[in-house]
Formats: C-alpha cells, structure tokens, sequence
C-alpha cells in the first residue's frame, strides 16, 4: 500500500461567521481523513462545500479560531453573498 501523492491528499477549511464578528473565523481545518470528516459533517448539516484549490491554499496558513486576513475579504464575501442568495432565493 502506498500513500496518495500530496496534491492528491484532501484538504478542508471550515469558516464561520456571525454578525458579532469582525471576519468570518477559522472554526476547523485538516487534510486527508480529517479533512473527509469535516466535508462529510459539512453535507451531513446543509452546508454548502465550496471547492476551490487556492482558496483552501490561503485559508490553511490561518489558525483556528481567528479570523481570516483583510487579504481575503473580498473573496470570501463574495462567496458568502452568493451562499446567502442561494439559501435565499425563493423555489
């Protein structure tokens, strides 16, 4: 048995964000089985998984529990605009 290629090992970062926060935070983060649980615990509670290679490049260099970089406020709230007109839209 051998071990997948690193660009193949799976890579999570869970953010949170709520109205008291400053910036959406870092609240889980992992790769190859961890990773798996929290893409799994994601679906498992609606959330939606976003897939993108970079984004997760930038997010693994954030501890847990703080809050992502100014760098990165446009395009996670991009994503998070998006997210909540999804959720938003009537059927």
């Amino acid at each position: 048995m051998t071990n997948p290629p690193l660009d193949q090992v799976k890579e999570a970062i869970a953010l949170a964000y709520s109205q008291t926060d400053a910036a959406p935070r870092v609240v889980a983060k992992g790769r190859g089985l961890i990773a798996e649980q929290i893409i799994a615990k994601a679906r498992e509670s609606g959330v939606y998984v976003h897939e993108s290679p970079e984004m997760v490049a930038l997010l693994t260099q954030v501890d847990i529990d703080e809050h992502i970089p100014a760098q990165l406020y446009m395009a996670v709230a991009e994503l998070l605009a998006w997210l909540y007109q999804l959720e938003h839209k009537s059927p």
